[in-house]
């Protein structure tokens, strides 16, 4: 079934829908650490975002998530200013679930890349993740994690969050 909106139908601009292993996010009781999460991704058309989605694996600890949308500079590894931004209350029923996360309209430009990120201060969440197959890299874009010991964090191209950027075309 397809949702239609004002401006066209919506769509998936990208999904990766594989979700063979687990990543933590949030600050489980046995470590002091923070641990935040993103994915990077080449935009493949032109259009307005209307959603991000994300699968919650597992929710240990209920909490606010907070979803980030960034423009992201691939040759230095920078995320630009947050252009969206959103909210949601984790309960432990949200596990085996895509969690739909509703943005303000943001217009998304074709061949740019972009990236969103996902935290949260009192939350401990296992979002669905790849491991690619084969060591063969994901071509779209790479996942990220860091924590709040080393913020930069680290990027793989042979891991990708199990996600869906939603868009109006």
């Amino acid at each position: 079934m397809e949702t239609t909106r004002i401006n066209g139908p919506l769509r998936p601009l990208i999904s990766q829908v594989e979700n063979n292993t687990t990543l933590w996010i949030g600050h489980s009781r046995a470590e002091r650490n923070d641990h935040v999460c993103g994915q990077t991704f080449a935009c493949n058309t032109n259009g307005t975002l209307d959603n991000i989605q994300v699968y919650a694996s597992a929710v240990q600890t209920a909490g606010d998530l907070v979803l980030t949308l960034h423009e992201f500079d691939e040759a230095t590894k920078n995320w630009g200013p947050a252009l969206a931004e959103s909210h949601l209350l984790l309960n432990p029923e949200d596990k085996a679930h895509w969690i739909r996360f509703a943005l303000d309209k943001v217009a998304l430009n074709k061949n740019a890349t972009y990236g969103f990120r996902l935290q949260t201060k009192d939350a401990f969440v296992g979002l669905g993740e790849a491991a690619s197959k084969a060591h063969q890299p994901f071509e779209f874009g790479c996942a990220w994690n860091a924590d709040s010991i080393n913020d930069k964090g680290l990027y793989f191209k042979y891991f990708s969050l199990a996600f869906k950027v939603e868009m109006c075309a």
